[in-house]
């Protein structure tokens, strides 16, 4: 509910620049979990939103699909300015990542097969198993609440393992979640607010706006399409995910991997696992990974496909939610689907976890600085940037010594 004693100007008078400048500056400089102290810290400053707001907007955000953090800002940016609004706060959040990730990127394709890249990047892929394994039991001691979800967690291990196909397992656990887990819901808290009450005439351009969001959505769906190329697939693999995959890009992992890997083997384990490091590295949303997988299969092109591909879907549903289903997060079916999902997620993530640790943890070295780097963000409560650094700091030096 929005608070009316906010000493601010009127939120149709925040400046659309000013929202696109902001949110680029959190894009550039926020890392992880930072990033959402970044954004509480951005927008109370500004007197842009309630605290009770955004925990409103953060708790539905998690009820569709879509990377938290991204539908989160585009919450905010519609907040304020409607379509517009959550158009630029989206884009100058995901923009320094993208742009970071292309140059990253490129440097890695080209320089792939100099000698000194891979043994770099296996102390990369050491340190993401400890960060990932964190993430795996922080979610696992949120999503196992019950024998419901502890089979669905362990169905979707196995069936990750087996190559069983990630998003009819994702479907399958949000069926047997709604079916099955019953959760308590939450009474007595308000639903999201799209904005202070507004004339008809100002809903009917929302609407339309929303409308013109979905078809051009649809239209680069169609264009993919009509590619019947690598590029083309790859784009519909990822429309796919980004509108069925709950949670931030640490919990997505599974899937990417399971369609770029697995299923159309567009880069190999190995490959796959340096862009997730590359993906903890850069700032702003983890799922930049995506823009690396597009320039691996058609350079820029295909980053900008892969880019717009894995945000756009839930992009749209925090458009129709904020305005429509937001109070759908009381109803028992939606909570017990989502508690569904987010267990299949614990099962698939372990086993991506295994898959990924099986070529990142090749020497005894490797398993040392893995668990150093568990150790760090779990209990000592490191940034993971400065885990990063501090973690290719030692290793580099323990290749200099020629211990690796």
């Amino acid at each position: 509910m929005i608070a009316e004693s906010l000493e601010t100007q009127p939120r149709s008078q925040v400046p659309l620049w000013t929202i696109f400048t902001s949110f680029l500056i959190v894009g550039l400089t926020a890392f992880g979990m930072a990033i959402l102290q970044k954004l509480k810290a951005l927008v109370l400053a500004q007197r842009w939103l309630s605290e009770e707001e955004m925990n409103d907007g953060l708790a539905m955000v998690q009820l569709y699909p879509g990377p938290i953090m991204v539908d989160f800002t585009a919450y905010i940016g519609y907040v304020l300015r409607g379509v517009p609004g959550a158009l630029l706060a989206a884009a100058g959040f995901c923009l320094p990542s993208f742009i970071l990730m292309l140059i990253l990127s490129a440097l890695y394709f080209a320089a792939g097969n100099l000698p000194w890249v891979h043994p770099l990047f296996q102390g990369l892929e050491a340190l993401v198993v400890g960060v990932i394994l964190n993430v795996t039991l922080d979610m696992g001691s949120r999503a196992i609440q019950g024998k419901i979800e502890a089979v669905i967690t362990l169905l979707a291990f196995g069936g990750l393992l087996l190559k069983f196909d990630a998003v009819l397992t994702i479907l399958m656990a949000l069926a047997l979640g709604a079916a099955f887990i019953h959760p308590a819901s939450s009474k007595g808290t308000p639903a999201p607010q799209a904005s202070n009450p507004t004339p008809a005439s100002i809903s009917i351009r929302r609407g339309l706006a929303i409308s013109v969001v979905i078809i051009i959505i649809l239209g680069v769906v169609a264009l993919a399409i009509s590619l019947d190329s690598e590029i083309g697939h790859l784009g519909l693999s990822l429309f796919k995910i980004g509108a069925v995959a709950f949670g931030n890009g640490t919990t997505i992992i599974p899937l990417l991997q399971s369609e770029v890997v697995e299923k159309h083997h567009w880069m190999n384990l190995n490959q796959f696992a340096d862009g997730v490091a590359l993906g903890q590295i850069t700032p702003g949303p983890f799922l930049i990974t995506s823009t690396f997988i597009g320039y691996k299969i058609g350079r820029i092109g295909g980053a900008l496909l892969a880019t717009f591909a894995i945000f756009s879907p839930s992009f749209a549903m925090t458009l129709i939610f904020t305005e429509v289903f937001a109070r759908l997060r009381n109803l028992k079916i939606v909570r017990g689907a989502l508690a569904g999902v987010l267990a299949a997620f614990t099962g698939m993530l372990a086993a991506a976890l295994l898959q990924i640790g099986t070529v990142a943890l090749t020497v005894p070295v490797a398993f040392v600085l893995a668990g150093a780097a568990f150790l760090a963000v779990r209990y000592f409560k490191l940034d993971i940037l400065w885990v990063f650094v501090g973690g290719l700091s030692i290793w580099e030096g323990l290749l200099a010594l020629g211990l690796v």
